[in-house]
């Protein structure tokens, strides 16, 4: 029986992936920041066939909370097996528009905060012997797209750290998987910071005719069982994955004609 924590478990990709696990009889550790829309989870996952759900609400942008909160979902069941590091927030503004006060929240959540909680994680799984981190990226973390520097940035920042966590712990039985999708029918456009820190409120066309967070979540879950080092998740967005690493000056010019919404 696994033991799976994931944040930004209350919606979208975290959610589904919550349900899939659940399925197959996981004890589930479930975070985000509102505990009213975890609980609809938790008990869509206990329906599902989850052998038990513990919900830890908590603000990631709040960073010295963050080794309580991590010894919370590590006793909640004894330990855990699998860390899915999930939890984000985007922006829709340019550069100009984009103040350090937007960009350190950004960062903080959706860079900090997995970078804490897999520090704190790391001494308890080896001395458990191993364990599984997984954490979502982005094709924003492949190459610079409008109206997401600040997003852009920290997803970029994930893959130096914990590519560099693999490495570095590999032999001592520490697992990273890479989730890296492109678009995929979430929340995250909603949410996403416009100008002036307000919600952006509005679903992105592409994002709308992407990939379902179910599907997106059967591909998640059966990268991380596999120990996979990256998956891409999403359609045929992802060939400019395969464009920046062979064709950069042909993707810097695509990347300057994206409808950013």
């Amino acid at each position: 029986m696994q033991r799976i924590w994931i944040t930004g478990a209350s919606s979208g990709i975290g959610a589904a992936c919550a349900l899939r696990w659940a399925a197959e009889g996981a004890q589930l550790v479930l975070t985000s920041s509102s505990a009213a829309r975890l609980e609809p989870v938790a008990e869509r996952c206990r329906t599902a066939g989850a052998a038990d759900v513990a919900i830890l609400p908590y603000d990631l942008r709040l960073p010295d909370g963050i080794p309580a909160l991590v010894q919370q979902a590590w006793d909640a069941f004894g330990g855990l097996d699998i860390a899915f590091l999930n939890a984000g927030i985007s922006q829709r503004t340019t550069v100009e528009d984009t103040s350090m006060e937007m960009i350190r929240e950004i960062m903080e959540i959706n860079y900090f905060s997995p970078v804490a909680i897999a520090r704190g994680l790391l001494g308890p799984m080896l001395e458990k012997g191993g364990g599984q981190l997984a954490v979502t990226t982005s094709i924003a973390g492949r190459f610079g797209f409008p109206l997401r520097s600040g997003y852009s940035s920290s997803k970029f920042a994930l893959y130096g750290f914990f590519e560099t966590l693999q490495a570095e712990y590999y032999d001592r039985g520490i697992r990273v998987t890479l989730v890296c999708p492109g678009r995929v029918r979430t929340n995250i456009s909603l949410y996403a910071l416009d100008k002036g820190g307000k919600p952006h409120g509005r679903m992105d066309p592409g994002q709308d005719g992407g990939l379902s967070a179910e599907k997106a979540a059967e591909i998640v879950v059966r990268a991380i069982r596999k120990g996979r080092r990256e998956v891409l998740v999403g359609r045929k967005e992802l060939i400019m994955v395969y464009i920046k690493r062979f064709f950069p000056g042909l993707c810097a010019r695509l990347a300057r004609r994206i409808k950013p919404e």
